[in-house]
């Protein structure tokens, strides 16, 4: 049971476990994951040791983008269960010991939420975001940010059209995600995160990408830019009202910042708690890059006061077993996350070592953003989990195909596996809570990260496919790989306990 006396900023160095709730696990049998289905599994999630579970959407939605076109945003949609299994899972969750965090959608709603069926109509248009004439932004789901209705006017959308864009000037918007958010923090949920955080207020003006700085690249994506300042107002009032609950509800930001920096305003002492941290997320594994980002992640965060987060996968990017290139590489990129001071976002089923599914038949591939480009899709990270090892892996006809080489990688072949995955995250996140106090790097050879914390805790990274030597800094604890006397394996990160004078 959480007590609020020991909730104070419990956040700030929690595992967090993100439940894509489709792909989770199914309780009804219908081949789709439910609350019902994530219920179920709450002792596995106790088991493995997290501190909070992140649900994805699970509100009233047509489901064009999977529940992020949301209808609806006090109710739950039927393929998920009903208000009464979030509240049952939300309070069982508290009885482990586990708080539970939901996504809110604000820069967008459902072309079907009542809203925007009445600005269609000419009701109270103003709430959204139209226009006689569209500018030249793009969506980031391929093709034009804009889409005309029956009179003429434009309306913008910066994802799917079904997704049309709130416009946050308009008091009635502003008040309206005020009260969802007090309606969830009243059923017990304790905090939310928040998609596209940065880009729920528009550059005045909407003035064309050619006469703006609007566009920059994230990985291989070209997508709109705002980072807005008048966002971080919105953000506050927010900050208000979970400060007015009880056990540090916390807000986490999705943005895509251009820089740490930027990113650090986000969770300033009277914003938002956490901001995923997508520079470390897109970073190469070699010993250069990732030392830099995690100094300047430490660093920023650290200049507000706010603990940096780290995260490898989620359900919009391709699974980093597969980004990296190898297992061995997850497992090492594991043992560093979850090394360093801050909060760790764990992807459900990362903890398998779940690859990227690259060969899914076109019929199940739906993605809206494989129209800009079918090799961005996300349905390949969105593979259900395979439970048992038996054929279907515990689900019935799930609603993506799951390949059937995935018996060795399910839970049920796992928790008994001393070397497996399953094992290694089990045991990392169990000796986690024993590590404390502030990174200090270490010299040490090309290629290679080691650095230590409080009460002789040494963390060695080799990001080279070679043995590499170097003396043992005391007593292996847990590794992702072999541990030879005077050697660092070739992929491998060690945990040591040194002996302190």
């Amino acid at each position: 049971m959480i007590h609020t006396s020991a909730a104070t900023r419990w956040w700030r160095d929690a595992v967090i476990y993100q439940v894509y709730v489709r792909s989770f696990a199914d309780g009804n049998g219908d081949g789709v994951g439910d609350l019902i289905g994530a219920r179920d599994r709450l002792g596995y999630l106790s088991d493995l040791g997290v501190d909070a579970i992140w649900l994805t959407p699970f509100y009233t939605s047509p489901m064009a983008d999977f529940g992020y076109d949301v209808a609806d945003y006090r109710d739950v949609d039927p393929l998920f269960g009903t208000l009464g299994d979030a509240k049952a899972l939300i309070d069982e969750a508290h009885g482990l010991g586990i708080r539970v965090i939901v996504d809110i959608v604000p820069n967008h709603t459902s072309s079907a939420h009542p809203w925007f069926q009445e600005a269609l109509r000419g009701v109270n248009r103003d709430r959204y975001i139209f226009r006689d004439q569209p500018n030249d932004w793009e969506s980031i789901f391929g093709g034009s940010a804009w889409t005309q209705v029956e009179d003429g006017q434009w309306y913008l959308h910066l994802f799917d059209s079904s997704q049309p864009d709130l416009n946050w000037d308009h008091p009635e918007v502003r008040a309206e995600f005020e009260s969802v958010l007090r309606f969830w923090l009243d059923l017990g949920v304790d905090g939310f995160r928040v998609d596209v955080a940065h880009g729920m207020v528009k550059p005045e003006g909407l003035p064309d990408i050619g006469h703006a700085d609007q566009v920059r690249m994230i990985g291989s994506d070209v997508v709109p830019y705002f980072d807005n300042d008048a966002v971080h107002e919105i953000h506050r009032s927010w900050r208000k009202i979970l400060d007015s609950y009880p056990g540090e509800r916390i807000g986490v930001a999705e943005a895509w910042a251009p820089t740490p920096e930027r990113l650090a305003r986000y969770v300033r002492h009277d914003e938002l708690h956490q901001a995923f941290n997508f520079h470390y997320l897109g970073t190469r594994w070699e010993a250069g890059p990732l030392r830099h980002v995690i100094t300047e992640s430490l660093e920023t965060a650290a200049s507000v006061g706010a603990p940096s987060t780290w995260v490898l996968s989620n359900h919009d990017v391709k699974r980093h077993v597969t980004r990296f290139g190898s297992v061995e590489r997850a497992r090492a990129a594991a043992l560093l996350m979850l090394a360093l001071p801050g909060s760790a976002y764990v992807y459900n089923g990362e903890e398998l070592g779940l690859p990227e599914v690259l060969d899914l038949p076109e019929e199940f591939c739906l993605d809206p953003q494989r129209l800009r480009d079918p090799d961005s899709g996300r349905d390949g990270c969105r593979v259900p989990m395979p439970w048992t090892s038996a054929e279907g892996y515990g689900w019935s006809s799930p609603w993506l195909p799951m390949p059937g080489g995935w018996g060795p990688l399910s839970v049920e072949a796992q928790s008994g596996e001393a070397g497996s995955m399953l094992s290694l995250y089990r045991e990392a996140l169990r000796l986690r809570r024993t590590v404390s106090g502030e990174l200090r790097w270490s010299d040490s050879p090309e290629g290679t990260l080691v650095f230590s914390r409080d009460d002789g805790f040494v963390c060695t990274v080799n990001l080279t496919g070679s043995e590499i030597a170097f003396p043992a800094p005391g007593e292996p604890v847990l590794s992702s790989g072999p541990v030879e006397p005077g050697t660092l394996a070739p992929d491998s990160a060690t945990w040591w306990r040194a002996k302190v004078a």
